[in-house]
């Protein structure tokens, strides 16, 4: 892949964006209640409300002004704008590290991360667990618009993200991901690049194969999981519209400001309001999907990786896993079938699927563990 045009970028919404989002904020028109007002049927009217008046409050200035005090940059990859922060530690022998982010997030997801990966010293940890950070906004995610093509599936953002790094000037890099991130970071082990180190995750998505002898080692954790994914298949109703109609439901999503939030439940922790994600950053999220006109570019993600032909391979890059107590819970036999050098492997007891924006101290502690297991 060719990346050329590696320019500075700043984050500037015109204020006509912001009177126009204001302008339909105020005129909101929600929902009829459910007759139970919770989150057994989607994103319930209670919490729209709360987050109505948080969103018409919300300091965007503020908040555009903290995303640029990072170092941003756009670059044309195989064709493609990608938008992406690169900070580069002060300690010369820090590992690069690509950030990959989920969905419904963008690299905002990584915020809070950033500091103390780059100068762990300032924090109390040691100059060897530093890391120079690179993270992109995936193709239709956040600035990375407009997608130009068909085509961009989880493999192929990965071999642009390398094609990326490389352009920085990077010949060795690990790479953590989460969701979305998770299959780039996961798509990264099976490509191997040369001086690829290794891949650390939240989730690996591996599921039963149909062979009853799979069953044989699991615990009774495993079978919890099981149940937990049960429960997740029957309220991710997302992923079916995402990946047949993408551009349908984009319509909607890119015309409604609050529809787009109450399709980003996901942050709710897979919606049921149980999530440790501040409002604050949930909205934050929200706005720069919004501002972009993200919702098409995001949803079509879904419909590219439906329509992908990949046959099923093992990936054998050094791998990292870190289980969080209300995520998606990786079931490690499966998980080692499809993952042959799972090296590091750790279970906390509290945060979710957004671990970066719920308990960021905890996951910058196991990106350091995991990468200071390979040195």
């Amino acid at each position: 892949m060719v990346v050329t045009g590696i320019r500075p970028f700043r984050v500037e919404v015109p204020q006509a964006d912001l009177d126009d989002l204001a302008d339909r904020l105020a005129r909101t028109r929600l929902p009829q209640p459910a007759p139970v007002d919770d989150w057994a049927a989607g994103t319930p009217n209670t919490y729209l409300a709360a987050a109505l008046d948080a969103w018409r409050a919300f300091d965007w200035r503020a908040f555009e002004a903290r995303l640029n005090e990072l170092p941003r940059f756009t670059a044309e990859v195989d064709g493609q704008p990608i938008a992406f922060v690169h900070v580069v530690s002060p300690h010369p022998e820090a590992t690069p590290l690509l950030l990959a982010h989920t969905y419904p997030g963008n690299g905002t997801d990584y915020l809070e991360l950033v500091d103390a990966l780059v100068d762990p010293v300032a924090h109390g940890g040691r100059a060897e667990d530093a890391f120079s950070v690179v993270i992109p906004d995936a193709p239709g995610f956040g600035f990375s618009n407009p997608v130009r093509e068909l085509g961009w599936t989880t493999a192929r953002t990965a071999r642009a993200y390398d094609a990326l790094m490389r352009a920085l000037g990077y010949e060795r890099y690990g790479v953590h991901g989460s969701d979305n991130g998770a299959m780039v970071a996961r798509e990264l082990g099976l490509l191997a690049p040369e001086g690829f180190l290794g891949l650390h995750v939240l989730q690996l998505f591996s599921f039963p194969s149909g062979d009853p002898e799979e069953f044989a080692s699991l615990e009774p954790a495993d079978y919890a999981a099981l149940e937990f994914l049960g429960w997740f298949q029957q309220v991710g109703g997302y992923n079916a519209m995402n990946a047949s109609r993408p551009q349908t439901v984009a319509v909607g999503l890119s015309d409604s400001p609050i529809g787009l939030l109450a399709y980003s439940e996901l942050f709710e922790s897979f919606g049921n309001g149980t999530a440790k994600v501040p409002l604050d950053k949930v909205i934050a999220a929200v706005s720069i999907a919004w501002f972009t006109n993200s919702a098409a570019g995001m949803s079509r993600s879904y419909w590219e990786n439906a329509r992908a032909e990949a046959e099923p391979a093992i990936n054998h890059a050094p791998t990292g896993v870190a289980v969080f107590a209300d995520d998606f819970q990786t079931i490690r036999a499966f998980a080692e079938r499809d993952n042959d050098a799972i090296v590091h492997w750790s279970r906390f007891p509290e945060g979710g699927h957004f671990a970066a924006l719920e308990v960021p101290d905890v996951l910058v502690g196991d990106i350091r563990a995991f990468f200071a297991s390979l040195r």
